[in-house]
């Protein structure tokens, strides 16, 4: 899609930083530049603001990626391509079946009325729970990391989202300020909400995380 607007050499497209790293492949494949934007912190998708900061006379383009099942701000970011005359492209998620997502919003309700010690996610905007990830307070990367080998040891699958942001990454290192794209790779895990899972599963889930609130930093 790139290619057929035009964008090529000289070019810049705003991206993400938080994700996986095609995004950004993708612009270099192209032939334009990926300049990273920083993150809106409740969708986890580009902050609208941010992108606007961003915009050079080079760019020509945004690609919007929506996360975890929470989508982007796009009349913001259509407002800003807009203003700046720029080419808004979309990456979107897997299309669950409604009763699957359904069934996903009724398993994140249950954690979001249950679990102390972490910070829920923001269910706002038609969440559809592609993911259930939690934000682990504390001391950053170490804290998380930690709590991550407590709950796995109790039986509970949990992962980290994103490990590195893609402006640390060899390919793509920018000297860029991120703050909350740095925040979010430090902090966020990701919690089972499987339409598979029982009722037990669900409670076990709740009594892993719960039995290590103490140990951190109360989330208010």
């Amino acid at each position: 899609m790139l290619k057929a607007a035009g964008a090529g050499a000289g070019d810049e497209v705003i991206v993400p930083a938080f994700g996986n790293v095609e995004v950004a492949e993708a612009v270099a494949l192209a032939g334009a530049t990926p300049v990273f934007a920083d993150i809106d912190p409740a969708t986890y998708c580009l902050d609208p603001a941010a992108v606007e900061a961003a915009v050079t006379s080079e760019t020509v383009a945004v690609i919007v990626v929506h996360r975890f099942g929470r989508p982007a701000d796009i009349p913001r970011l259509h407002g800003v391509g807009q203003r700046h005359g720029l080419l808004v492209l979309e990456q979107g998620e897997s299309e669950a079946p409604y009763d699957e997502i359904a069934q996903r919003r009724e398993r994140a309700a249950y954690l979001d009325a249950r679990l102390n010690g972490v910070w829920t996610p923001d269910g706002g905007d038609g969440h559809t729970y592609q993911q259930y990830v939690v934000r682990v307070p504390g001391n950053g990367r170490p804290d998380r990391d930690a709590f991550a080998r407590a709950v796995r040891s109790k039986g509970v699958d949990c992962r980290v989202p994103v490990k590195t942001p893609v402006h640390r990454m060899p390919a793509f290192r920018r000297d860029v300020c991120l703050p909350e794209t740095e925040r979010a790779a430090d902090e966020t895990l990701t919690l089972p909400v499987d339409v598979t899972l029982t009722k037990r599963e669900m409670q076990r889930i709740v009594s892993a995380c719960n039995a290590l609130g103490g140990l951190l930093q109360p989330a208010f």
